[in-house]
């Protein structure tokens, strides 16, 4: 069982960035498949980034939705079993509360919450303008 636990929210002003830390508790350098989502007040859930599953020691294939793409990166440290999310250039528009997610092989992973059964409980990420 892989827990999550997110880290690394706060308040920025439009144009700045942040990196969120997701410290899972379980081996991720292989057969996992890792997402980022986020979550706004009275919106739906939806998927920012994610890392595919891979089934060799290197990283899976890597996706990003197209409200954040250019501007936020997804990376895992394998040995820190460790998932971050890069945001720059922030916009007031990325307010929201940050749910890193996991789900074991054998995984689909992508951007649909549907695919991931482990979730942390979120980190607040706030821009202002």
């Amino acid at each position: 069982q892989i827990h999550l636990e997110e880290s690394g929210g706060g308040s920025v002003t439009t144009g700045g960035s942040l990196r969120l830390s997701c410290a899972a508790s379980a081996y991720i350098r292989r057969n996992v498949c890792l997402g980022w989502f986020r979550q706004a007040p009275g919106k739906a859930r939806e998927g920012v980034a994610s890392i595919d599953c891979d089934y060799s020691y290197g990283d899976g294939v890597k996706r990003y939705s197209a409200f954040v793409k250019g501007r936020f990166t997804i990376s895992k440290d394998n040995g820190a079993n460790v998932i971050y999310l890069v945001m720059n250039n922030l916009k007031p528009e990325d307010t929201a509360t940050y749910y890193c997610a996991a789900e074991p092989y054998p995984c689909s992973g992508g951007l649909s919450q549907r695919e991931y059964g482990r979730w942390g409980p979120g980190t607040q990420v706030t821009v202002s303008a």
